[in-house]
């Protein structure tokens, strides 16, 4: 990206940035296209927010550019794309203040981005995130794969569960396994149930991670289903206050496992991570072959035995 000092040369730029939870670990990435060269660049932070992520990988990704260019920026960050082409001219006249004599959130990246502007002609360009675009998804995995380079080394205190689930045909048998870690030490609980679903298994799982840890732990729960991170963070809260009945009306489904998951959740300190069903954690690989086994009846004595004696996946 450095070798050329022509002013009119043309660099595609995808970014993108992400945060588990929000806030929370998060990490950023962009993808530079010149000619037939390409680069990768991508970064994280213990401690921060989403639009934070998707402002620092446009700040890192034209600071790269070591002279002037002509920049396509893709992103699929309303809140960039907006910022840079609507609301920053409105914020500059008024002082960085808002409509509502607020300071603008994120100023200080704000800035770093006009100075990383300053150099070069950007078209700002808004994509559909996961609609399809292949360098779209591409920036977006590099980011969330950034946000789990820094989780080991920044939960140490903390116990983290990674949940694993199965389910032979609609109705069962199912299985779930929750491998609890601190350090690298690791305790296995796994079961069968006759007689369930897939999301059934799911959810029981982070039930039992959530009841088999101290109060006076931190608890990091790692998952691959949406039902499980979505109910946990953004349902479970509205639930309570309907009465446990859906907005139609209805009764929520697994009732019995989801109230007490907001019990523990009010006494526990919990934060909610979604893996990537495709890109997952080893840890995350191991529960859901031992869950799978628990489906299938397997014993998984011995494994789980390996496991916690000798933690070696």
């Amino acid at each position: 990206m450095s070798a050329s000092n022509s002013t009119n040369r043309i660099v595609t730029i995808y970014t993108d940035g992400a945060c588990d939870p929000n806030p929370g670990p998060g990490g950023w990435a962009a993808i530079l296209l010149f000619g037939a060269h390409r680069k990768e660049i991508n970064g994280n932070a213990e401690n921060t927010t989403n639009n934070r992520m998707e402002l620092q990988a446009t700040i890192e990704a034209l600071r790269y550019l070591k002279s002037s260019s002509e920049v396509e920026l893709y992103t699929d960050s309303e809140y960039i794309q907006k910022g840079i082409t609507k609301w920053m001219t409105i914020w500059q006249a008024r002082g960085w203040r808002t409509s509502k004599k607020k300071p603008v959130a994120n100023q200080d990246l704000w800035l770093e981005l006009v100075s990383a502007m300053k150099p070069h002609e950007v078209v700002w360009k808004w994509v559909k995130g996961h609609s399809g675009n292949p360098l779209n998804e591409e920036v977006d995995t590099l980011a969330r794969e950034s946000i789990s380079r820094i989780k080991p080394n920044n939960m140490v205190n903390s116990i983290r569960a990674f949940t694993g689930a199965s389910c032979i045909g609609s109705t069962g048998p199912g299985g779930w396994t929750v491998l609890l870690m601190q350090n690298q030490e690791v305790k296995v609980l796994s079961g069968q149930e006759k007689t369930t679903t897939a999301n059934r298994m799911q959810l029981f799982s982070a039930a039992q991670a959530l009841k088999a840890v101290p109060i006076s732990k931190p608890l990091d729960i790692y998952t691959t289903s949406k039902y499980v991170h979505q109910g946990a963070i953004n349902w479970i809260s509205n639930w309570r206050m309907q009465h446990w009945k859906t907005k139609s009306g209805n009764t929520v489904k697994n009732l019995d496992v989801w109230k007490p998951i907001a019990i523990y959740i009010d006494r526990l300190d919990v934060n909610w991570h979604l893996c990537n069903s495709n890109k997952s954690f080893q840890e995350i690989d191991a529960a859901h072959y031992l869950a799978k086994n628990a489906a299938l009846g397997k014993n998984n004595d011995e494994l789980i035995k390996l496991l916690e004696t000798q933690y070696q996946i």
